[in-house]
């Protein structure tokens, strides 16, 4: 420690060294320095971490091209300039896509029929060789600079320990203040411009150089003014410390104030001694900001542990998760879909977690990745395969537009009306196209099915005749319905009655298109108002409903044909809601406040799409009768 007695002038130490004998039978013993103190705090420093942990991971490269270059760059650098962390990280990047070059060696080799396993031993890798080598070098290029670093720091303690015996022996010498005292400020000048010494021997040297120090103050007893002077200055600069301590309380990066603490205690121990009166208190106060700062510190590291383990099983258990999931039996795009849905909130998941501890981390990460690239490429897979049998779908529907459009001029009404129903039912046997080509060859198709029967519609002859015919038949089945509204029969007789006469409604054809609507509209509403007064089913009455507006279609197979495909796509739109329901059912936790309610919701709609797919299957199954 540089002790701050101003060194005087050589006639002035003459002046002090003829009234010392008088200056020290008239005042008290100095005191010692607060040695213990000091040396206290320097453990206490000592025993902490000495740098926050880095934060920022390093950077991933994917290549082993990369590796390598980035390898012999820092194998070229400085040793001071090599980070041990990135070579570490270097390592462990490198063995992992040797490790993943090796297993898919292994699996290949695995995979050839009559090869043992056993025998199975991988191919030396010329890139190892050459990495190796880099490492090589850096290990060699950082034991050079410690054992350098060493040497220095063997040389610094025992110029130390020299300099400490020095003061020890011109303490006991109690007869050249004068002479004596300018040079135990050089050796203090020299002590505290030597650098830093082993870190055992680091405590055990303050505690020797103190001691010498205060023995020369204690037993030469220089001039008390000069002292108090010391005092005086040494205090203010501790109380300068003191406030900068209490700043660090308000610091908000626990990491910056834990490295300017460390400075704080540096600068600390470099001060000298403080007046008695006041030197326990200082120092209990600059113990206590810095116990303060130091707990913070210790929290901080405990809290992000905590995290980590946290982070950790977050992490496993969205790995858990995912590989949980079974795509293996999935043959439809929407399921691909909806899979690839729950892949991407599972991703959108990890993103939102912080790092888990290092190793931890990246284990988890590989086999996160591992699990998402497994579903990925077999998704790649089927879409593949699926390109090719839609394309042979659509050659084969194109086929059936080509064959209808060469029909649709024919005036051999029943014959072509015959064929073109056969191409119609053999369009349904054909499985899906490609999106971008579905809406334009079913248009071709149906727009080549449709000019051929509004020609034949036109060239038909006695239709109107008929359809008048139809509309009185009709209207006469209304009277009697609107009778049996208006009576009160026996419930039983008057549903007999109301079926018979729906029954009787179905078989009767087409009427004018001009009163189609209205005489339709009067016949639902009589027919729902008894239905309502009866108390039948409201399904039945749709199924009548629907009954009835296929009579009214009469034999039109390309109208039926068109009907059919409507309620197909239907069908197949509330059987895809069903399943992601279902689906959904089964992510709804029991601990959730509103799960209860949820699930009920949910059980009450799957239930209405299924009795929805039910009735649209008994529509479509209608259809297929007539056709």
């Amino acid at each position: 420690m540089e002790s701050t007695d101003p060194i005087l002038p050589s006639e002035e130490v003459k002046d002090t060294t003829l009234d010392l004998t008088e200056t020290v039978n008239d005042t008290a013993t100095l005191e010692s320095v607060a040695t213990e103190n000091i040396v206290e705090a320097t453990e206490e420093v000592n025993g902490e971490e000495s740098a926050a942990e880095s934060h920022q991971a390093p950077r991933r490269l994917s290549t082993k091209a990369e590796i390598l270059a980035e390898a012999s760059r820092l194998a070229a650098l400085d040793a001071t300039e090599i980070n041990a962390d990135e070579v570490g990280h270097l390592k462990q990047q490198f063995y992992q896509l040797r490790n993943e070059a090796v297993r898919a060696e292994r699996e290949a080799y695995e995979a050839v029929e009559g090869n043992n396993p056993s025998d199975f031993t991988p191919s030396a890798d010329p890139d190892e060789e050459a990495f190796k080598e880099s490492l090589s070098v850096i290990k060699e290029k950082k034991a050079a600079q410690r054992a350098v670093i060493e040497a220095q720091l063997q040389a610094n303690l025992a110029a130390k320990e020299a300099i400490i015996a020095k003061l020890r022996e011109m303490s006991a010498d109690t007869d050249n203040v004068n002479r004596l005292f300018p040079e135990v400020r050089d050796l203090q000048a020299q002590f505290k411009e030597i650098g830093e010494v082993p870190q055992q021997n680091s405590s055990d040297i303050w505690k020797g150089y103190q001691d010498a120090v205060e023995r020369f103050y204690d037993q030469l007893k220089i001039n008390k003014e000069l002292r108090d002077y010391d005092f005086k200055k040494n205090l203010a600069e501790k109380e300068a410390l003191v406030a900068e301590a209490e700043k660090l309380r308000d610091e908000e990066d626990v990491i910056i104030a834990f490295k300017r603490l460390q400075e704080l205690h540096d600068q600390w121990r470099a001060i000298g001694p403080v007046p008695k009166e006041v030197r326990e208190q200082i120092w209990g106060r600059f113990k206590e900001l810095s116990t303060e700062v130091n707990k913070r510190y210790q929290d901080f590291f405990v809290e992000r542990k905590n995290r980590e383990r946290e982070n950790e099983e977050a992490k496993l258990a969205i790995c858990e998760r995912v590989e949980a999931l079974d795509f293996s039996t999935l043959t439809t795009y929407a399921a691909w879909d909806e899979m690839t849905n729950r892949f991407m909130e599972a991703q959108a998941d990890w993103r939102k977690l912080g790092y888990a501890s290092r190793k931890a981390n990246n284990e988890l990460f590989a086999r996160f990745r591992g699990a998402c690239d497994k579903f990925f490429a077999a998704k790649a897979d089927f879409y593949k395969q699926m390109k090719d049998v839609l394309a042979v779908n659509l050659e084969k529907k194109i086929a059936l537009c080509e064959r209808a459009e060469a029909l649709k001029d024919s005036t051999d009404w029943r014959a072509t009306a015959d064929e073109l129903t056969r191409l119609q039912k053999e369009w349904k046997t054909i499985g899906a196209v490609a999106k971008k080509h579905s809406d334009q060859v079913w248009h071709r198709f149906l727009a080549a099915c449709d000019y051929f029967f509004d020609q034949k519609k036109k060239n038909t002859s006695g239709q109107r005749r008929n359809e008048r015919a139809n509309l009185e038949q009709k209207q006469e089945i209304i009277e009697k319905l609107k009778a049996i509204e208006t009576q009160t029969p026996e419930r039983e007789a008057a549903i007999k009655a109301v079926k018979d006469l729906q029954a009787e409604w179905q078989s009767v054809g087409h009427v004018p298109f001009a009163e189609k609507d209205a005489v339709y509209d009067a016949y639902r509403a009589v027919v729902n108002s008894i239905y309502d007064k009866l108390n039948i089913a409201r399904r039945d009455s749709r199924m009548s409903s629907f009954e009835s507006s296929l009579s009214e279609m009469g034999g039109d197979s390309n109208r039926l044909f068109r009907e059919r495909e409507r309620l197909l796509r239907a069908y197949e739109q509330r059987k895809s809601e069903l399943k992601t329901y279902e689906n959904n059912m089964g992510f709804l936790s029991a601990r959730s406040k509103n799960a209860d309610s949820m699930v009920r919701e949910m059980q009450r709609r799957v239930q209405h799409l299924r009795d929805n797919l039910a009735e649209l299957e008994s529509k479509i199954k209608t259809i297929d009768s007539k056709l």
